[in-house]
């Protein structure tokens, strides 16, 4: 079959569905990370204000980073040091909770947080796809990416340290 691009509007999902390189790819999949970060909201408890407020302000950045690549640099080193700090938060307040590999499982919402997590590292493996095939972008977008991985688990481990739900330790048989 031989795809081409639709006259009909309606039958075309997102302008650049049909190109070739991976730019539309990494939109796509920073879309749904920005998506899954929508239904972690839709689940993190009304107690939790400090999180929402974090994932309210950091949504909008998902969306900087998505067009980014296309488009004109949206992610900043103002950017990566605000998350950073609220790595740096989080991370404190759970100091020495997670010492090893833990399975990322528990109640809602925290597979969200972890689909969030292995998303973002898909976040930059697409990022040094596109720079291996010649896309040229800012610094700053793998920075942030990485950075907003470690920020979701972090996350995890807050809230469930919160919820009072015991990490279960993964041990591997491979290392």
């Amino acid at each position: 079959m031989n795809f081409r691009k639709p006259r009909n509007i309606k039958e075309l999902c997102y302008p650049f569905v049909y190109e070739a390189g991976m730019t539309c790819d990494f939109e796509i999949h920073t879309d749904e990370l920005c998506s899954h970060v929508g239904m972690v909201l839709a689940h993190v408890p009304a107690e939790f204000t400090d999180v929402i407020a974090d994932l309210n302000q950091l949504q909008p950045m998902i969306y900087h980073l998505n067009g980014s690549v296309r488009g004109k640099n949206g992610i900043f080193e103002d950017d990566i040091q605000w998350l950073i700090a609220r790595y740096d938060h989080y991370n404190a307040l759970t100091k020495g909770r997670v010492t090893r590999f833990v399975l990322p499982q528990g109640p809602m919402p925290i597979p969200a947080l972890h689909l969030c997590r292995t998303n973002a590292k898909k976040t930059v493996r697409l990022l040094h796809r596109l720079d291996e095939s010649g896309v040229t972008f800012e610094a700053t977008l793998p920075r942030f990416a990485n950075v907003l991985a470690n920020f979701f688990f972090v996350l995890t481990v807050y809230l469930k340290m919160q919820m009072k739900v015991e990490e279960k330790e993964y041990i591997s048989i491979n290392y």
